[in-house]
């Protein structure tokens, strides 16, 4: 077995396969933790792609409280109890996955390796993990949807402020074969990002990650041009700047996305439960919980500790999380606090940037690995029984989270 390719039958198989190729004097290609992955993708990225990817808000307060959340829970050991395999498959709108990740939208894929989006939506389809598509993408969404074919994937709409362009992207994300729409609602205006700041740059400003943009004749009448070919880099970039974000966006235009569609919708920066009911209310199908992984604002509470108040307030509908996930182990711990899945997604970027679809595929395996042997050893064969009585509330389990932020 080769050491980056999968076992079989439980997630945990993984490992097996990397100690059989150790003797044959192999190791794995790419680090399995976390701040040695983050190292090896800062030493390859241009440093203006790793700032927007590695950076937070302000000071990355909410961004390092997303990570140290985790370390707030522990999980109660139950021994002497048969866990020859075990079960993290999950269930979303009528359909189970045996994986109980998603990939979660990071918009600047097509920076961080010139295939980015291609090779994530590759990687994440041969393990079995959902896709969260952003709206920001080096290629078109119908290119992305296809690289996926047979995998669950949701479109995630930054909604512009243009009716036309917004009711262009849902249009096509549906006929491209989209599973589902999630809004993100946390983006109206961009955030205090120093890192970004300081080298005064912005990936979109260079032309990069605008393709669903260029390539939508709405697009194209808000920068006075009549097809692609006519859009010059300073067009892309002003009629961008203009209309990324709508300040004004609120319950009414979730009403007519809604309206546009039967696909399942989500909204994506939920943390608070009166949102989340008032979400339900119209019309949304389910929550992402999530404070955009401490990138937009700071100064806020960790994603984490939101997760069981928003869950609790929209019973029957799935919740699903991301914020400050970096390891198995944190997959474990958001899956046993309720959340329906957990998203990965500064992780796989930084596999994506040292190895390609290689790259994800191995973090993405690790991830699944570490949660399963968690979950083996610690004698629970599924995720009831972890929500049973798997986590306890403790004091800070380590304070060395630095290299996890």
């Amino acid at each position: 077995m080769s050491v980056d390719a999968a076992g079989s039958g439980n997630f945990g198989d993984f490992q097996d396969g990397i100690y059989a190729a150790g003797v044959g004097g192999v190791q794995p290609r790419f680090p399995l933790l976390y701040g040695d992955l983050r190292n090896r993708a800062q030493h390859v990225l241009d440093a203006r792609i790793f700032a927007y990817v590695a950076g937070g808000s302000g000071n990355g307060l909410t961004q390092t409280k997303n990570v140290e959340a985790f370390q707030t829970y522990g999980i109660v050991p139950r021994m002497l109890r048969d866990r020859t395999t075990r079960d993290l498959s999950v269930t979303l709108f009528g359909r189970t996955f045996d994986t109980p990740i998603y990939v979660a939208p990071v918009g600047v894929l097509g920076a961080v390796h010139p295939d980015g989006d291609l090779e994530t939506a590759k990687a994440a389809t041969k393990v079995g993990v959902p896709l969260l598509c952003s709206t920001l993408s080096a290629c078109p969404m119908e290119e992305t949807r296809a690289a996926a074919a047979g995998n669950l994937a949701f479109f995630q709409l930054y909604p512009p402020a243009d009716a036309e362009l917004s009711e262009h992207f849902v249009s096509r994300a549906i006929d491209a074969g989209f599973d589902g729409i999630v809004i993100t609602v946390d983006t109206g205006q961009l955030g205090w990002r120093p890192h970004d700041l300081q080298k005064a740059s912005l990936p979109m400003h260079y032309g990069q990650c605008l393709a669903n943009y260029t390539s939508d004749p709405a697009f194209w009448r808000l920068a006075g041009v009549n097809s692609e070919a006519e859009l010059t880099i300073d067009k892309k970039i002003a009629t961008w700047d203009r209309y990324f974000s709508d300040p004004t966006f609120s319950w009414g235009h979730v009403d007519k996305i809604r309206a546009m569609t039967d696909l399942p919708l989500l909204i994506k920066g939920i943390c608070a439960p009166e949102d989340a009911r008032i979400a339900i209310d119209h019309g949304v199908d389910g929550i992402v919980c999530s404070n955009h992984g401490g990138r937009q604002a700071n100064g806020g509470l960790p994603a984490l500790e939101s997760l069981a108040a928003v869950i609790e307030a929209v019973p029957g509908h799935p919740v699903l999380f991301d914020s400050g996930v970096r390891t198995g182990v944190d997959v474990v711990k958001a899956l046993a606090l309720g959340a329906t899945m957990v998203g990965v997604g500064r992780p796989y970027v930084y596999g994506l940037a040292v190895g390609g679809a290689e790259g994800v595929e191995f973090v993405l395996r690790c991830l699944l690995a570490e949660a399963d042997l968690t979950m083996g050893v610690d004698c629970y064969a599924s995720i009831a029984e972890i929500r049973d009585y798997g986590l306890r509330r403790v004091e800070y389990l380590s304070t060395h989270t630095n290299r996890l932020v």
